[in-house]
């Protein structure tokens, strides 16, 4: 024992004269190269002289750096996350200047923008020979990635730190934000993705299946459903609610929050992640005690459930937040670039990709994919239970470049070797951790309405409707989440983008949610039906219905209930829709089932309008400005994946299993009694809500039952004993510690009416 702690401290001694010696080095030859940069007296100095000068500056700016940085970052919490970031430099700059001042006889002086520079190299040299180091030395390798979870492990009692390697072992949930199945596997045969295709071939490794995503394949329906267990009345990423007039949508945090808060009240349960869990970087809390950068807890205030606690717990490392800000200035030169080599090609489809959209970029590419990495490395290390964590990188620059570009596969490369650095890291915690990694949705590619068309989807309503029409076609802005978050780090207002609000009553309201569109009409009380449609626009439905880019309308009649209208005059009833034939045929199966459900929606549009879809190409129109989108119907977007361990219960097991106990309890079932809705046979993993079974099946089958909420406060929902989770609104302290005596609740009915939903709205 006594050895070991000798060669441990021999081996970090080692490592921090070869730092200082590199630093040290790094100093006398940025002293040769830059002009403005001295480490000797003005008479001249010999060489041994200047070494030691130069030792003298890198061991203060060490230390001060290991002393000061920490403190700075503490001390500027109030500054927004991305300014901060912004800042590195000038705070580094600073630092080195003070080691100068600190060197005997006045030896050092730099000028101050000299300074910025040389104390960036220095650090990103500390940073390389430090790893560099540590990583032949697994120990220090450990120790050097945990210490962001020290600062978060310090406050949590012993009894909760995980056991050893031989207990339960906890879980890692990793999305990949809307990678395709097709698109995984294309990826990993193709060698961009080595560490999945290593789980591939691994026959003791991982699986692979599809799921199907519900009608509104977006994040925001698909992981509240996969967090909170329903997406129930999400018909889009953004929709119109008449009653408070106001427009939800799910990438602002008010929204987000009340959207997790009608899904708790609707299950009774507080989330995936109720007992000892973390959430990192997603749209949901999932009733985690531990965020970071989770929108819907924006909002909330309190030490370390804001959602820029994350960034703090980061940047207070002057290495992390070097080599994190200098990957961002080189991500947004590497956008320039592509996006001028692509106008150069003339390359179609193509979207604008000027203004702010390289730095929203290098945000979602570079500062919140390190943020979230570091922050699960953190977890793994602190021993948490269950952790959700979602890296939006490949989303957002498939939507601007296409899901099959060169741009977004050099995003799946590094993406995988994060997935390469969580899965090294899991090999070396106390704790055994299971990797399960997932996809919300894919991306289908094509060119977007406006561009095929010349008109945007809220032109042509107008057009159809009889009112003016600009001359100039009207953008759409995409409904990208990495755009709020950056807005939301700089402590900007999340903006709905869109002027719905400032509309006339007696004015349409459309919105896009990729090639999905809705159309609502403000001063018609409740769902407007087709024939009341028709009285104030003869002309919309079919004018929407018989255009080339337009697949079909979902729209209530008071004849026939809701229909389906599709070219040619096509109108079948929605309880006659079929995926064999009639509009939704090229659509493939399950589309009807998606339809129907979206349809019992309480703030399901007016109209709801979805693109065209071209089997042959996979190609679909979005109503954004976006080439790869996903929000509809239509190719792969509506196809993710579910990359699992094998000692895990098959996922289709599970459905079987769930099919099996629903019709027997359907046939013992008194009459009047309702019943879970019962699994389609053959249908395999259908919609994010069967998605979140089976994943808290997984952590039920090592790790015991989930938490049910206190149902005080929700209305409509009878008593139940145990406290709230942490994470929820409103909720006390965590009763992890009885997690294993109780029973879990029985599954959610999924057939009981919806809560009233015109409370408390964002």
């Amino acid at each position: 024992m006594a050895d070991g702690k000798w060669r441990r401290a021999g081996a970090t001694l080692i490592r921090v004269i070869a730092v200082w010696a590199a630093s040290a080095l790094t100093l006398l030859a940025l002293a040769g190269i830059l002009p403005d940069f001295r480490l000797q007296s003005d008479d001249g100095d010999t060489i041994t002289r200047t070494a030691f000068t130069a030792a003298w500056g890198a061991g203060a700016f060490g230390l001060l750096s290991a002393l000061v940085w920490p403190v700075l970052v503490r001390a500027l919490l109030i500054v927004p996350a991305l300014v901060l970031g912004a800042l590195v430099f000038f705070l580094n700059g600073s630092l080195l200047l003070i080691a100068l001042r600190l060197i005997p006889d006045g030896r050092g002086d730099a000028a101050p923008e000299t300074a910025v520079v040389v104390a960036a190299v220095m650090s990103a040299v500390a940073s390389a020979t430090s790893t560099a180091f540590a990583v032949r030395d697994d120990d220090a390798y450990r120790r050097r990635l945990s210490r962001l979870a020290y600062r978060r492990r310090r406050g949590r009692p012993a009894d909760q730190g995980g056991p050893g390697r031989e207990g339960p072992p906890g879980t890692v949930f990793i999305q990949l934000d809307g990678v395709g199945h097709d698109a995984l596997v294309a990826a990993a045969a193709a060698g961009l993705m080595p560490t999945v295709a290593g789980w591939l071939a691994d026959s003791s490794g991982h699986r692979l299946t599809p799921w199907r995503t519900d009608w509104s394949s977006q994040t925001g329906a698909s992981q509240l459903a996969i967090l909170h267990g329903s997406n129930h009345d999400v018909p889009a990423f953004r929709w119109y609610e008449k009653e408070t007039r106001t427009v939800m949508v799910s990438s602002r945090p008010a929204s987000a929050l009340e959207m997790q808060r009608r899904a708790i009240e609707r299950t009774r349960d507080g989330g995936l992640l109720t007992i000892d869990g973390a959430s990192r970087g997603n749209l949901f809390s999932g009733g985690a005690g531990q965020l970071a950068l989770v929108l819907s807890m924006a909002a909330r205030r309190g030490k370390g459930s804001r959602s820029r606690a994350g960034y703090f717990a980061y940047f207070s490392d002057p290495a992390n937040a070097t080599r994190t800000a200098l990957s961002f200035v080189a991500e947004v030169v590497r956008e320039i670039g592509q996006s001028t080599r692509a106008r150069a090609r003339k390359v179609t489809p193509r979207v604008k990709r000027g203004g702010l959209y390289p730095f929203i970029r290098a945000f979602a590419t570079v500062v919140e994919r390190d943020v979230v990495v570091a922050a699960v490395l953190g977890d793994l290390f602190a021993g948490r239970t269950a952790v959700y964590a979602d890296l939006v990188a490949y989303d957002e620059v498939a939507h601007h470049s296409g899901p099959h570009s060169r741009d977004a596969e050099k995003v799946l490369e590094r993406l995988d070797r994060s997935l390469a650095l969580i899965a090294k890291i899991a090999d070396r915690t106390p704790r055994a951790y299971r990797i399960v990694l997932l996809s919300d949705h894919g991306q289908s590619p094509g060119e977007t309405f406006a561009g095929k068309y010349g008109l945007t989807l809220k032109d042509l309503v107008r057009a159809g409707s009889g009112l003016p029409v600009p001359r100039r076609a009207q953008r759409t802005r995409s409904a990208s989440e990495a755009r709020d978050a950056v807005r939301i780090a700089l402590h900007r207002p999340v903006e709905g983008g869109v002027d719905e609000q400032a509309a006339k009553l007696s004015d349409p309201i459309v919105l896009a949610s990729g090639n999905l569109g809705l159309i609502s009409f403000p001063d018609i009380g409740g769902r407007a039906s087709r024939e009341q449609i028709d009285r104030r626009h003869p002309a919309l439905l079919s004018t929407l219905a018989n255009h080339p880019g337009i697949g079909f309308l979902l729209v209530r009649s008071e004849e026939h209930g809701s229909v389906v209208l599709g070219p040619g005059g096509a109108e079948v009833p929605i309880a006659e829709l079929s995926d064999e034939e009639g509009p939704l045929a090229v659509f493939g199966a399950g589309a009807a089932d998606a339809v129907r459900r979206t349809d019992t929606f309480p703030h399901v549009a007016d109209i709801m309008v979805n693109s065209m879809y071209d089997p042959g190409t996979g190609t679909v129109h979005a109503f954004e400005e976006q080439i790869g989108s996903h929000g509809g119907l239509g190719g792969e977007q509506s196809r993710p994946f579910l990359l699992w361990p094998r000692g895990l219960t098959d996922p289709l097991d599970i459905m079987a299993a769930e099919s099996a106990e629903s019709v027997e309890s359907a046939e013992s079932a008194e009459p009047g009694e309702s019943v879970s809705a019962p699994v389609p046979p053959g249908g395999g993993l259908v919609g994010a809500e069967a998605v979140h079974r089976v994943l808290t099946r997984w952590l039920q089958e090592s790790s015991g039952p989930q938490v049910p909420v206190r149902a005080e406060g929700f209305a409509g929902a009878g008593p139940v004993d145990e406290p709230f989770p942490p994470g929820v609104p409103g909720a006390g302290p965590t009763a992890a510690r009885t997690a294993q005596a109780i029973q879990p609740l029985p599954p959610p009915n999924r057939q009981d009416p919806a809560p009233d939903a015109t409370g408390t709205t964002a």
